[in-house]
Protein backbone atom coordinates (compact mmCIF):
# COMPACT_ATOMS: atom_id res chain seq x y z
CA UNK A 1 0.00 0.00 0.00
CA UNK A 2 1.49 3.65 -0.96
CA UNK A 3 1.90 5.75 1.83
CA UNK A 4 0.03 9.13 2.36
CA UNK A 5 1.91 12.05 0.31
CA UNK A 6 3.51 14.11 2.76
CA UNK A 7 1.82 17.41 3.13
CA UNK A 8 1.80 19.88 5.33
CA UNK A 9 -1.79 20.15 5.81
CA UNK A 10 -1.95 16.53 6.52
CA UNK A 11 -3.02 17.61 9.92
CA UNK A 12 -7.26 16.86 9.97
CA UNK A 13 -8.13 20.13 8.29
CA UNK A 14 -8.79 18.40 4.96
CA UNK A 15 -9.99 15.38 6.55
CA UNK A 16 -13.50 14.71 5.32
CA UNK A 17 -14.39 10.77 5.97
CA UNK A 18 -16.75 11.24 8.76
CA UNK A 19 -19.61 9.01 7.17
CA UNK A 20 -16.60 6.52 7.17
CA UNK A 21 -13.95 7.01 10.12
CA UNK A 22 -14.48 9.65 12.35
CA UNK A 23 -11.38 11.49 13.75
CA UNK A 24 -10.68 13.57 16.53
CA UNK A 25 -7.98 15.06 17.90
CA UNK A 26 -5.51 12.83 19.97
CA UNK A 27 -8.03 9.97 18.84
CA UNK A 28 -4.66 7.85 18.11
CA UNK A 29 -2.86 8.53 21.70
CA UNK A 30 -5.73 7.80 23.43
CA UNK A 31 -7.13 4.70 22.29
CA UNK A 32 -3.22 3.15 22.38
CA UNK A 33 -3.68 4.08 26.31
CA UNK A 34 -6.78 2.28 26.42
CA UNK A 35 -6.16 -0.83 24.52
CA UNK A 36 -2.12 -0.97 26.78
CA UNK A 37 -4.37 -0.75 29.67
CA UNK A 38 -6.55 -3.09 28.53
CA UNK A 39 -3.32 -5.48 27.29
CA UNK A 40 -1.93 -5.14 30.93
CA UNK A 41 -4.75 -6.37 32.88
CA UNK A 42 -5.81 -8.90 30.91
CA UNK A 43 -2.42 -10.74 30.48
CA UNK A 44 -1.48 -9.88 34.61
CA UNK A 45 -1.35 -13.15 36.34
CA UNK A 46 -4.51 -12.67 38.28
CA UNK A 47 -8.37 -12.61 38.52
CA UNK A 48 -9.07 -9.08 37.53
CA UNK A 49 -9.66 -9.31 33.80
CA UNK A 50 -13.31 -10.07 33.66
CA UNK A 51 -14.19 -7.40 35.98
CA UNK A 52 -12.56 -4.80 34.31
CA UNK A 53 -13.40 -6.05 30.62
CA UNK A 54 -17.35 -6.16 31.45
CA UNK A 55 -16.75 -2.54 33.30
CA UNK A 56 -15.54 -1.34 29.92
CA UNK A 57 -18.33 -2.72 28.04
CA UNK A 58 -20.70 -1.43 30.63
CA UNK A 59 -19.30 1.80 30.18
CA UNK A 60 -19.61 1.98 26.51
CA UNK A 61 -23.67 0.79 27.28
CA UNK A 62 -24.12 3.55 29.79
CA UNK A 63 -22.51 6.27 26.68
CA UNK A 64 -24.34 5.53 24.29
CA UNK A 65 -27.71 5.45 26.08
CA UNK A 66 -26.98 8.90 27.27
CA UNK A 67 -26.40 9.89 23.74
CA UNK A 68 -29.73 8.46 22.67
CA UNK A 69 -31.59 8.94 25.59
CA UNK A 70 -32.83 5.54 25.65
CA UNK A 71 -34.68 3.90 28.55
CA UNK A 72 -32.82 1.94 30.97
CA UNK A 73 -31.66 -1.40 30.07
CA UNK A 74 -32.57 -1.20 26.31
CA UNK A 75 -29.48 -1.05 24.59
CA UNK A 76 -26.34 -3.33 23.83
CA UNK A 77 -23.41 -4.44 21.94
CA UNK A 78 -23.35 -5.87 18.48
CA UNK A 79 -21.15 -6.06 16.12
CA UNK A 80 -22.25 -3.70 13.27
CA UNK A 81 -25.87 -2.81 12.06
CA UNK A 82 -25.95 -5.79 10.07
CA UNK A 83 -25.98 -8.46 13.21
CA UNK A 84 -27.92 -5.71 15.13
CA UNK A 85 -31.25 -6.35 12.64
CA UNK A 86 -30.13 -9.81 12.08
CA UNK A 87 -30.82 -10.15 15.61
CA UNK A 88 -34.34 -8.08 15.35
CA UNK A 89 -35.66 -10.62 12.68
CA UNK A 90 -34.51 -13.89 14.57
CA UNK A 91 -36.19 -12.56 17.61
CA UNK A 92 -39.71 -11.34 16.84
CA UNK A 93 -42.56 -13.46 16.91
CA UNK A 94 -43.19 -15.09 14.00
CA UNK A 95 -46.90 -13.89 13.05
CA UNK A 96 -45.31 -10.74 13.01
CA UNK A 97 -43.17 -11.13 9.68
CA UNK A 98 -43.86 -14.44 8.10
CA UNK A 99 -46.41 -13.28 5.33
CA UNK A 100 -46.14 -10.24 5.57
CA UNK A 101 -44.22 -7.50 4.24
CA UNK A 102 -40.71 -6.12 5.22
CA UNK A 103 -40.47 -2.60 4.03
CA UNK A 104 -37.37 -0.71 2.98
CA UNK A 105 -35.76 1.98 0.67
CA UNK A 106 -34.10 1.34 -2.41
CA UNK A 107 -31.18 3.99 -0.66
CA UNK A 108 -30.74 2.08 2.48
CA UNK A 109 -26.79 0.79 3.77
CA UNK A 110 -26.60 -1.93 0.88
CA UNK A 111 -25.11 -4.60 3.89
CA UNK A 112 -28.80 -4.21 5.41
CA UNK A 113 -30.70 -4.90 2.25
CA UNK A 114 -28.36 -8.42 1.56
CA UNK A 115 -29.14 -9.50 4.42
CA UNK A 116 -32.67 -8.96 4.73
CA UNK A 117 -33.14 -10.18 0.45
CA UNK A 118 -30.97 -13.20 1.87
CA UNK A 119 -33.85 -13.69 5.28
CA UNK A 120 -36.88 -13.53 2.63
CA UNK A 121 -37.40 -17.18 2.09
CA UNK A 122 -36.50 -18.18 5.51
CA UNK A 123 -38.78 -16.03 7.79
CA UNK A 124 -41.44 -15.89 5.46
CA UNK A 125 -41.93 -11.91 4.80
CA UNK A 126 -41.66 -10.46 1.09
CA UNK A 127 -39.02 -7.94 0.80
CA UNK A 128 -40.67 -4.61 -0.54
CA UNK A 129 -37.76 -1.87 -1.53
CA UNK A 130 -38.80 1.36 -2.41
CA UNK A 131 -37.35 2.75 -5.54
CA UNK A 132 -35.40 6.27 -6.24
CA UNK A 133 -37.47 7.85 -8.95
CA UNK A 134 -35.44 8.31 -12.31
CA UNK A 135 -32.41 10.44 -11.95
CA UNK A 136 -33.09 11.10 -8.18
CA UNK A 137 -30.21 10.64 -6.03
CA UNK A 138 -32.42 9.52 -2.32
CA UNK A 139 -35.57 8.28 -2.46
CA UNK A 140 -38.59 10.23 -1.20
CA UNK A 141 -40.52 10.13 2.20
CA UNK A 142 -43.88 10.50 0.47
CA UNK A 143 -43.00 7.33 -2.21
CA UNK A 144 -41.94 5.83 1.08
CA UNK A 145 -45.41 5.98 2.29
CA UNK A 146 -47.34 5.34 -0.59
CA UNK A 147 -45.76 1.88 -0.19
CA UNK A 148 -46.29 1.75 3.37
CA UNK A 149 -49.52 -0.48 3.92
CA UNK A 150 -51.04 -2.22 7.00
CA UNK A 151 -49.63 -5.64 5.24
CA UNK A 152 -45.48 -3.99 6.31
CA UNK A 153 -45.28 -6.12 9.60
CA UNK A 154 -41.71 -3.88 9.60
CA UNK A 155 -40.10 -0.99 8.10
CA UNK A 156 -36.72 -0.19 8.41
CA UNK A 157 -35.89 3.44 8.02
CA UNK A 158 -32.61 5.15 6.58
CA UNK A 159 -32.09 8.24 9.49
CA UNK A 160 -29.49 9.64 7.17
CA UNK A 161 -28.39 8.27 3.74
CA UNK A 162 -24.85 7.17 3.12
CA UNK A 163 -24.69 8.08 -0.85
CA UNK A 164 -26.41 11.40 -0.74
CA UNK A 165 -26.65 12.26 3.09
CA UNK A 166 -30.74 12.99 2.63
CA UNK A 167 -32.04 12.72 5.68
CA UNK A 168 -35.78 11.48 6.12
CA UNK A 169 -38.69 13.00 7.96
CA UNK A 170 -38.80 10.74 10.79
CA UNK A 171 -41.75 12.44 12.43
CA UNK A 172 -43.95 11.85 9.57
CA UNK A 173 -42.84 8.49 8.47
CA UNK A 174 -43.40 7.19 12.08
CA UNK A 175 -46.46 9.17 12.36
CA UNK A 176 -47.57 7.02 9.04
CA UNK A 177 -46.17 3.75 10.22
CA UNK A 178 -48.06 4.13 13.60
CA UNK A 179 -51.37 3.97 11.81
CA UNK A 180 -50.14 0.98 10.16
CA UNK A 181 -49.44 -0.87 13.37
CA UNK A 182 -46.10 -1.84 11.98
CA UNK A 183 -42.87 -2.65 13.33
CA UNK A 184 -40.34 0.69 12.69
CA UNK A 185 -36.40 0.17 13.24
CA UNK A 186 -34.19 3.41 12.02
CA UNK A 187 -30.82 2.83 11.22
CA UNK A 188 -28.43 6.08 12.71
CA UNK A 189 -25.28 5.11 11.61
CA UNK A 190 -24.93 8.30 9.11
CA UNK A 191 -25.98 10.83 11.53
CA UNK A 192 -24.96 9.52 15.21
CA UNK A 193 -23.29 11.47 17.02
CA UNK A 194 -23.28 14.62 14.93
CA UNK A 195 -27.52 15.06 15.13
CA UNK A 196 -29.23 14.74 18.41
CA UNK A 197 -31.55 11.75 18.14
CA UNK A 198 -34.11 10.86 21.07
CA UNK A 199 -35.45 7.47 21.57
CA UNK A 200 -38.25 8.14 23.17
CA UNK A 201 -39.25 11.22 21.03
CA UNK A 202 -38.86 9.75 17.99
CA UNK A 203 -40.61 6.57 19.70
CA UNK A 204 -39.13 3.70 16.95
CA UNK A 205 -39.82 0.52 18.18
CA UNK A 206 -35.55 -0.74 17.82
CA UNK A 207 -32.17 1.71 16.19
CA UNK A 208 -29.11 0.20 14.86
CA UNK A 209 -26.37 1.88 15.08
CA UNK A 210 -21.95 1.92 14.95
CA UNK A 211 -19.59 4.20 16.66
CA UNK A 212 -17.26 3.78 13.66
CA UNK A 213 -18.26 7.03 12.00
CA UNK A 214 -19.56 10.59 13.70
CA UNK A 215 -18.76 8.72 17.59
CA UNK A 216 -15.24 8.42 16.12
CA UNK A 217 -14.80 4.64 17.42
CA UNK A 218 -13.41 1.69 16.15
CA UNK A 219 -14.42 -1.08 14.13
CA UNK A 220 -16.49 -4.07 16.29
CA UNK A 221 -18.64 -1.00 18.23
CA UNK A 222 -22.18 -1.53 16.77
CA UNK A 223 -24.96 -1.17 18.95
CA UNK A 224 -28.84 -2.13 19.27
CA UNK A 225 -31.28 -0.70 21.08
CA UNK A 226 -34.85 -2.12 21.55
CA UNK A 227 -38.02 -0.44 23.33
CA UNK A 228 -39.30 -2.52 26.72
CA UNK A 229 -42.20 -3.23 25.23
CA UNK A 230 -40.66 -4.97 22.20
CA UNK A 231 -37.90 -6.33 24.01
CA UNK A 232 -40.95 -7.98 26.27
CA UNK A 233 -41.93 -9.92 23.25
CA UNK A 234 -38.81 -10.65 21.43
CA UNK A 235 -37.29 -14.49 21.77
CA UNK A 236 -33.81 -14.48 20.31
CA UNK A 237 -32.77 -17.00 18.61
CA UNK A 238 -29.53 -16.65 18.63
CA UNK A 239 -28.96 -16.71 22.58
CA UNK A 240 -26.46 -18.29 25.45
CA UNK A 241 -25.03 -17.72 28.95
CA UNK A 242 -25.44 -13.51 28.91
CA UNK A 243 -28.56 -14.03 27.49
CA UNK A 244 -30.24 -15.10 30.65
CA UNK A 245 -30.72 -12.73 33.74
CA UNK A 246 -28.56 -14.72 35.90
CA UNK A 247 -25.44 -15.49 33.71
CA UNK A 248 -24.15 -18.08 35.83
CA UNK A 249 -27.16 -20.09 35.84
CA UNK A 250 -25.42 -23.39 34.13
CA UNK A 251 -28.43 -25.58 34.40
CA UNK A 252 -28.59 -26.72 30.77
CA UNK A 253 -32.34 -27.61 31.54
CA UNK A 254 -33.85 -24.47 32.93
CA UNK A 255 -32.97 -21.71 30.69
CA UNK A 256 -34.83 -18.35 31.20
CA UNK A 257 -34.31 -14.91 29.29
CA UNK A 258 -33.27 -11.86 31.15
CA UNK A 259 -36.30 -9.63 31.66
CA UNK A 260 -34.05 -6.92 29.46
CA UNK A 261 -32.10 -5.96 26.72
CA UNK A 262 -29.64 -8.68 28.18
CA UNK A 263 -31.70 -11.28 26.08
CA UNK A 264 -30.53 -10.24 22.90
CA UNK A 265 -26.51 -10.84 23.99
CA UNK A 266 -25.51 -14.70 23.49
CA UNK A 267 -21.95 -15.75 23.81
CA UNK A 268 -19.18 -13.92 25.86
CA UNK A 269 -19.38 -10.50 24.74
CA UNK A 270 -16.49 -9.15 22.52
CA UNK A 271 -15.56 -6.12 24.51
CA UNK A 272 -12.35 -5.02 22.41
CA UNK A 273 -14.16 -2.69 20.09
CA UNK A 274 -15.62 -1.05 23.36
CA UNK A 275 -12.74 -0.39 25.06
CA UNK A 276 -11.37 0.66 21.92
CA UNK A 277 -13.79 3.01 21.91
CA UNK A 278 -14.19 4.28 25.18
CA UNK A 279 -12.15 7.31 24.68
CA UNK A 280 -13.68 8.81 21.64
CA UNK A 281 -16.94 8.42 23.26
CA UNK A 282 -15.90 10.31 26.49
CA UNK A 283 -14.73 12.71 24.04
CA UNK A 284 -17.39 12.99 22.28
CA UNK A 285 -19.98 13.03 25.91
CA UNK A 286 -17.89 16.59 26.51
CA UNK A 287 -18.56 18.64 23.27
CA UNK A 288 -20.49 21.64 22.70
CA UNK A 289 -22.65 19.55 19.90
CA UNK A 290 -24.44 22.71 19.04
CA UNK A 291 -21.81 24.27 17.72
CA UNK A 292 -20.31 20.82 16.08
CA UNK A 293 -23.35 20.82 14.07
CA UNK A 294 -23.14 24.84 13.52
CA UNK A 295 -19.57 24.28 12.01
CA UNK A 296 -20.66 21.52 10.02
CA UNK A 297 -23.51 23.24 8.48
CA UNK A 298 -21.28 26.38 7.87
CA UNK A 299 -18.47 23.95 5.94
CA UNK A 300 -21.15 22.07 4.31
CA UNK A 301 -22.27 25.51 2.54
CA UNK A 302 -18.79 26.44 1.54
CA UNK A 303 -18.35 22.68 -0.47
CA UNK A 304 -22.29 23.21 -2.16
CA UNK A 305 -20.67 26.57 -3.60
CA UNK A 306 -17.71 25.23 -4.76
CA UNK A 307 -19.30 22.03 -6.75
CA UNK A 308 -21.69 24.73 -7.87
CA UNK A 309 -18.76 26.93 -9.42
CA UNK A 310 -17.21 23.54 -10.41
CA UNK A 311 -20.52 22.98 -12.10
CA UNK A 312 -20.82 19.56 -10.49
CA UNK A 313 -24.00 17.76 -10.16
CA UNK A 314 -25.21 18.43 -6.27
CA UNK A 315 -26.42 14.57 -4.92
CA UNK A 316 -27.31 15.66 -1.87
CA UNK A 317 -30.38 18.22 -0.22
CA UNK A 318 -29.48 21.90 -0.27
CA UNK A 319 -31.58 22.61 2.96
CA UNK A 320 -29.59 21.71 5.69
CA UNK A 321 -32.63 20.67 7.55
CA UNK A 322 -33.06 17.74 4.94
CA UNK A 323 -29.47 16.62 5.10
CA UNK A 324 -27.01 14.77 7.66
CA UNK A 325 -23.52 15.89 7.96
CA UNK A 326 -22.14 14.97 3.87
CA UNK A 327 -22.56 16.59 0.60
CA UNK A 328 -22.29 14.05 -2.27
CA UNK A 329 -21.59 16.04 -5.84
CA UNK A 330 -21.95 13.74 -8.92
CA UNK A 331 -18.30 13.77 -10.93
CA UNK A 332 -18.66 14.04 -14.87
CA UNK A 333 -19.02 10.92 -16.92
CA UNK A 334 -15.10 11.69 -18.13
CA UNK A 335 -13.79 12.13 -15.14
CA UNK A 336 -11.60 9.58 -13.23
CA UNK A 337 -12.70 9.52 -9.55
CA UNK A 338 -9.57 7.92 -8.44
CA UNK A 339 -7.33 10.44 -10.43
CA UNK A 340 -9.42 13.28 -8.38
CA UNK A 341 -9.16 11.69 -4.85
CA UNK A 342 -5.34 11.42 -5.77
CA UNK A 343 -5.34 15.16 -6.37
CA UNK A 344 -7.02 15.98 -3.04
CA UNK A 345 -5.17 14.10 -1.34
CA UNK A 346 -1.61 15.46 -2.61
CA UNK A 347 -2.91 18.84 -1.10
CA UNK A 348 -3.97 17.28 1.92
CA UNK A 349 -7.59 16.87 2.00
CA UNK A 350 -9.36 13.24 2.04
CA UNK A 351 -12.81 12.06 1.00
CA UNK A 352 -13.98 9.05 -1.13
CA UNK A 353 -16.11 8.23 -3.95
CA UNK A 354 -18.31 5.52 -4.78
CA UNK A 355 -18.72 5.01 -8.59
CA UNK A 356 -18.93 8.96 -9.83
CA UNK A 357 -19.97 9.87 -6.57
CA UNK A 358 -17.65 12.07 -4.48
CA UNK A 359 -18.62 12.13 -0.90
CA UNK A 360 -17.41 14.88 1.47
CA UNK A 361 -17.88 14.68 5.45
CA UNK A 362 -16.39 18.12 7.42
CA UNK A 363 -16.07 17.35 10.64
CA UNK A 364 -14.85 17.81 14.61
CA UNK A 365 -11.43 18.04 12.66
CA UNK A 366 -11.76 19.99 9.50
CA UNK A 367 -11.02 23.64 9.60
CA UNK A 368 -12.07 26.60 6.34
CA UNK A 369 -8.96 26.07 5.31
CA UNK A 370 -9.03 22.05 4.64
CA UNK A 371 -12.55 23.24 2.94
CA UNK A 372 -10.93 25.65 0.54
CA UNK A 373 -8.11 23.40 -0.65
CA UNK A 374 -11.54 21.46 -1.30
CA UNK A 375 -12.62 23.66 -3.32
CA UNK A 376 -9.83 24.99 -5.35
CA UNK A 377 -9.22 21.42 -5.87
CA UNK A 378 -12.50 21.22 -7.24
CA UNK A 379 -12.02 23.93 -9.75
CA UNK A 380 -8.96 23.11 -11.15
CA UNK A 381 -10.15 19.76 -12.32
CA UNK A 382 -13.57 21.58 -13.55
Amino acid sequence: MADTPTHPDNDGSGYMLYHSIGQYPGKAQDMARSLTAFAECWGAPNDEQWGYALGQRQRFIELWSQLLKAPAASLTTTENVTTALAAIIMALPGDELEGRVVLVAGDCFPSLHFLLAGMEERYGFTLRTVPLREGAAWVEDEDVIAAWGAEVGLALLTWVSSTSSHRCDLASLMAHGRRQGSVIGVDITQAAGLIDYDCLGVGADFVVSTSLKWMCGSPGGGILQVMPDVIARCRPSLRGWFSQDNIFSWDINAFSYAPDIRRFDNGTPSVMACAASLPALEWHARQDWDAQLAKNRELCAVIIAAADDAGFELASPRDPSERGGSVMMRLPDAMDPQTVLADLRARGVFADARGSLLRCSPGFMTTRAGVDRLAEALGAVR
